[in-house]
């Protein structure tokens, strides 16, 4: 499936699609510019698109972009397994040496902040330093309540919803519009800048709910696997980025004690959906941090 180009973004030459397979899985990966390569890893329920205005700026600045999409999501395969971090992250290490690249710098959002912790910790060798955004992170964070007001509740539903066996897949196809939508409208603080009719369309193809909610469903996983992670505290410099209608300081609260070097930002005015909301904020914050970094 073609993801559609957002028409206020010249950015159809200044992008080149690549696939690479690794362990016989097909992953779609999109870079732009030259230089010191950025990882950069979305979450649910986006795709590498989410990073259009991050990687332009990247390019300009002397760094090559690199955005993925992870197993499940927009044009890579969907696998039936395979969701928890630690596979993925082994994934796109691969990846990222099939690419000529054994060093990077990492920034991920939403799920994958989930990917970007475990990458950055499973190999420390590889990874540069580590912006982390607009998540929490399961096994490190408490888990959230339930019994909560809903007005408290809505980021904090879908966790259990999604992690539902065969029901909201059930109940969603053929209603992908209304679902993500609810998602985009209350999430997004500037939902003017959010491509949601492109992020609606690769979870409308055949296998889109299943891959964003197998994330979800390999929580548990996920979670075994990071009490492991946290005995061995994150080694190269975090920035930990929230959304002051979001998360908040939640990155930051999330990852203190588990990197030894770490420093947060809240982004003010803005939604969830950070590097398509405040693009520009986002942008000086992480230029500032890569240049400082090793």
């Amino acid at each position: 499936m073609n993801l559609p180009v957002d028409p206020a973004t010249p950015c159809d030459s200044a992008f080149t699609h690549r696939y690479v397979r690794v362990q016989g899985l097909r992953l779609h990966c999109v870079t732009a510019g030259n230089g010191t390569p950025v990882l950069l890893v979305p979450g649910w329920p986006q795709t590498w698109y989410a990073w259009r205005h991050v990687m332009q700026a990247l390019a300009a600045a002397g760094y090559l972009a690199i955005a993925v999409d992870p197993p499940g999501l927009g044009d890579s395969d969907r696998p039936e397994q395979g969701y928890d971090t630690g596979s993925v992250a082994s994934l796109l290490r691969q990846a990222m040496a099939q690419l000529g690249h054994e060093r990077f710098h990492l920034v991920g959002h939403d799920v994958g902040m989930w990917i970007a912790y475990a990458l950055a910790s499973d190999y420390p060798e590889a990874v540069r330093s580590v912006v982390m955004t607009e998540a929490v992170i399961p096994g490190l964070a408490e888990a959230p309540p339930i019994f909560v007001a809903p007005e408290q509740n809505i980021f904090l539903w879908h966790f259990l919803f999604n992690q539902v066996r065969d029901l909201p897949e059930l109940l969603i196809t053929g209603r992908e519009v209304a679902y993500l939508t609810f998602m985009f409208d209350r999430w997004a603080f500037r939902r003017h800048a959010v491509a949601a009719d492109t992020y609606i369309r690769a979870y409308s193809a055949p296998g889109g709910l299943r891959g964003g909610f197998a994330y979800y469903r390999a929580i548990p996983e996920t979670i075994r696997q990071n009490q492991l992670r946290a005995q061995r505290p994150l080694a190269m410099p975090v920035l930990a980025i929230g959304a002051e209608h979001a998360t908040g300081d939640a990155p930051l609260r999330t990852l203190e004690g588990h990197a030894r070097q770490v420093q947060g930002v809240i982004i003010e005015g803005c939604g969830h959906f950070v590097m398509e909301e405040a693009p520009d904020e986002f942008i000086r914050h992480v230029l500032a941090f890569l240049h400082r970094a090793p």
